[in-house]
């Protein structure tokens, strides 16, 4: 029986399951399909991401280094607002490489991890859980029983869902693509023209340029996104579509089950990107959840929501801000754009004493 068994192998689960394996304890990590794909999530995240993947990998990962961001309430052609640092703020990465990389992590630190593997059926006992897993290829099944099971298993998990655990708060649904002609541009422009969220365009180098929009559900995303590219004047491919979870339920555990990730919709509200939020609850989960002991997943709960809780919260009120009326969006990026002193992972920092010197000179 092992320790751990990690349903999901994308950044939350490959990064608990190096930490767990690393501590010494038996981990398998199964993931439906190939690591890393199908791409479902934008490759855009702060710097800090580099702390989380060995020494060089940004030499094979990074497409683009960003610096700022331009706001819109209208399209391409509308009046900008730019936020900015002189140095770079985010990069952009190879978003399936860095699943590859986190799961080969997760491999050299111990853990079995297997691609090609669906569980399709979680049985919840009094001292352990069982897995049932097909094979993709559809020519073998087998039970695997471990102490506890991580759901890392994205947006629509069914970890949460065989274990009847609640669901997010909202889901939106989330479209990019991409053109292929080279961009190293430093801004990102990002378009308040998405129903309660908004549009985006990323430069990602020799990579070309990845377009894309969340919106909520009833929303007809696909027509929305062909007037974003059609503004632009582009042609684009690679088309990919997923959910994005948005505000953690009440819980994300029961006796030996815990989630990490989308599935615990660990995601910043007010631009639907978890990789960071669920690589930090990866690491509260390893630290604290002793798989002997269930009564420590309750130090998960109140750890994951100690670390993010706040950010959360804030994210929220950032969120509510593109679905103010124009006029009041204008005055306010106008108020508010130019150097900045805010991390673009945590909005607490707006209250920063470096963006208060910014706004109070």
């Amino acid at each position: 029986m092992y320790d751990f068994a990690v349903v999901g192998v994308g950044p939350a689960g490959a990064r608990f399951a190096r930490r767990a394996a690393a501590a010494g304890h038996d981990v398998i990590a199964l993931e439906k399909g190939e690591i890393g794909t199908p791409l479902a999530c934008s490759g855009h995240v702060s710097t800090d991401i580099w702390e989380y993947l060995p020494d060089g990998a940004a030499d094979d990962l990074r497409q683009n280094r960003v610096r700022g961001a331009r706001f819109h309430v209208g399209g391409p052609g509308s009046r900008s607002y730019p936020f900015y640092k002189r140095e770079a703020v985010s990069n952009v990465i190879d978003r399936v490489e860095l699943d590859r990389t986190l799961a080969e992590c997760a491999r050299e630190a111990g853990a079995d991890v297997r691609e090609g593997h669906t569980v399709t059926g979680i049985e919840e006992r009094d001292d352990r859980v069982v897995l049932e897993v097909a094979a993709d290829d559809g020519a073998t099944t087998e039970t695997i029983a471990a102490r506890m099971v991580a759901g890392c298993d994205g947006p629509v998990s069914r970890v949460r869902r065989s274990l009847d655990l609640p669901e997010p708060a909202e889901t939106l649904h989330g479209v990019l693509a991409f053109d292929d002609e080279a961009d190293d541009g430093d801004f990102v422009d990002v378009h308040l023209t998405a129903p309660s969220f908004f549009a985006w365009r990323i430069p990602r180098g020799e990579a070309g340029v990845e377009y894309g929009l969340a919106a909520p559900p009833g929303k007809d995303v696909t027509e929305l996104f062909d007037a974003l590219t059609d503004a632009y004047g582009v042609e684009t491919d690679r088309f990919c579509s997923g959910a994005i979870p948005i505000g953690p339920p009440e819980t994300v555990t029961t006796d030996r089950a815990f989630l990490i990730g989308d599935a615990a919709a660990q995601t910043k509200p007010f631009t639907g990107g978890g990789i960071l939020y669920g690589m930090t609850a990866a690491d509260v989960a390893a630290d604290r959840i002793d798989p002997a002991d269930p009564a420590t997943l309750a130090d998960y709960e109140a750890g994951w929501r100690a670390e993010l809780s706040t950010e959360i919260r804030l994210g929220k009120l950032i969120r509510a801000c593109y679905s103010l009326p124009e006029p009041v969006q204008r005055v306010g990026l106008r108020a508010l754009s130019g150097e900045i002193g805010v991390h673009m992972d945590r909005p607490s920092s707006f209250f920063s004493r470096e963006q208060l010197r910014r706004l109070l000179p």
